[in-house]
């Protein structure tokens, strides 16, 4: 099986679809699948370019021609890799424009699209005028001619559906790596609630830091006892409005904000946390969140997080983006005694369903079908019509 995988950006700071392709390809290339993977030369990608050379990673080099950043010799590249498949993730970008003329093309048997909940309606409201003219312009044909498209959850196949699409759509969460545990340090003799990943107003930070404000007015035992860490990096320039925000409702002495974190230092700050908030208006499937509890922390987030498992097992506390709701719940939940415990409860649920392993099995699975025909395996939905 040779894939070809797409991937806007394998810099640092481009997100969690980097981290999410990174962990799936490296999980296939050791099933034995060859994979080529393809990304634009941005940023810091060549700095991480050797973690990527298992999966005969090339680098493009960026042509901006008004709102489009072009990766030069992308449909090159891949007529050269020859793929059975071809995988694309994310949506909006050059790439699709290349992946539009697949399958059918160059040999290509197959094509498989993951939004990464770039098509929930949150995600589509987001720069929607931009939206629209690519999706008539190369996107809507890119997504109807895929071979299968794939949703991380549920919730997701709900939203490709909500907009016209009937491919077949395959629900495979993401994956994540298990980390070695050890026991946690505290900080300043504070526990630590942590967020870690970009800086981006759909993350709900401005709202986390109001009711972070509101919960310690009301319990002046949480500045005391706990701290808000926000690491990650500035997506857009938002950073400033928060350090503003935190200093005008005199919350500096406990609030944090650390900056990007990546490797060892994301490393530790997981391992010295206590628990995870991702107040967040919109996501695929967070990284961030499986990280989180593969480090047996307890879970505060959202329900469009889309990880309803977490809620159901005991792994996390749903919470909600209005400030006053958020402090209540803020109040309600580190007070909690038993709040570690769902940690565990995290740890084990990732263990028996989000591992790269086992999620790249089921890839595999489909590109197998898709190239080589039989039954859809289990994961795959009808074609919607």
């Amino acid at each position: 099986m040779r894939l070809a995988s797409l991937c806007t950006s394998i810099s640092r700071s481009a997100g969690g679809v980097g981290p999410a392709v990174h962990g799936l390809n490296l999980a296939l290339a050791e099933q034995g699948v060859e994979v080529t993977t393809h990304a634009a030369q941005d940023g810091d990608a060549a700095g991480g370019l050797a973690e990527w050379d298992s999966m005969n990673t090339s680098l493009h080099p960026v042509r901006t021609i008004g709102p489009i950043d072009f990766q030069c010799g992308l449909a090159e590249a891949l007529r050269s890799a020859a793929p059975d498949v071809v995988h694309l993730h994310g949506l909006w970008l050059h790439q699709s424009m290349v992946a539009k003329r697949y399958p059918g093309k160059d040999g290509v048997k197959a094509k498989v699209i993951s939004p990464h909940g770039m098509l929930d309606a949150w995600a589509l409201q987001n720069s929607r005028w931009k939206k629209q003219i690519a999706l008539w312009l190369f996107e809507r044909a890119n997504l109807e001619g895929a071979s299968c498209l794939h949703a991380l959850n549920a919730s997701e196949a709900t939203s490709i559906r909500a907009i016209g699409l009937s491919n077949p759509i395959a629900v495979i969460p993401n994956g994540i790596d298990l980390p070695e545990m050890a026991p946690r340090v505290d900080h300043e003799g504070r526990k630590t609630l942590l967020f870690l990943g970009r800086i981006h107003p759909k993350k709900g930070l401005s709202e986390l830091i109001a009711a972070w404000a509101i919960a310690c007015d009301k319990d002046k035992w949480l500045a005391r006892d706990w701290q808000l860490c926000v690491a990650g990096w500035d997506d857009g320039g938002h950073l400033d409005a928060l350090r503003e925000q935190i200093a005008s409702l005199g919350t500096t002495e406990s609030v944090t904000i650390y900056g990007p974190a990546f490797g060892e230092e994301k490393d530790r700050l997981l391992r010295s946390a206590h628990a995870f908030i991702l107040p967040s208006h919109s996501e695929g499937m967070p990284m961030s969140v499986l990280e989180a509890w593969s480090y047996r922390l307890p879970v505060c987030m959202t329900a469009a997080c889309n990880l309803p498992e977490g809620f159901s097992s005991g792994a996390a506390v749903e919470v909600v983006t209005d400030p006053h709701g958020l402090a209540d719940s803020l109040v309600e939940n580190l007070r909690d005694s038993g709040l570690g415990a769902r940690g565990d409860v995290g740890r084990t649920l990732v263990e028996q369903r989000f591992t790269w392993p086992h999620i790249a099995r089921q890839h595999l699975a489909v590109y197998e079908w898709l190239v080589r025909g039989g039954a859809p395996p289990a994961c795959v939905s009808g074609s919607g019509g």
